[in-house]
């Protein structure tokens, strides 16, 4: 029995931000079953960014 809420599907990128930001993944994702991914071929991005982070 999976004890587990399915996971809707998104229109878009901003539905699926809000969603998240309302929820709790761990009524929809066993964390428990995390497998270590690695992604040999990602080359990084060499574009620039700043960000501001709060000191505290």
């Amino acid at each position: 029995m999976n004890k587990f809420k399915n996971i809707p599907t998104f229109k878009n990128e901003d539905e699926e931000r809000e969603f998240w930001a309302n929820n709790d993944s761990t009524e929809f994702v066993d964390w428990k079953k995390l497998e270590k991914v690695a992604f040999p071929n990602l080359k990084p991005s060499t574009k620039t960014i700043s960000l501001r982070l709060p000191v505290s």
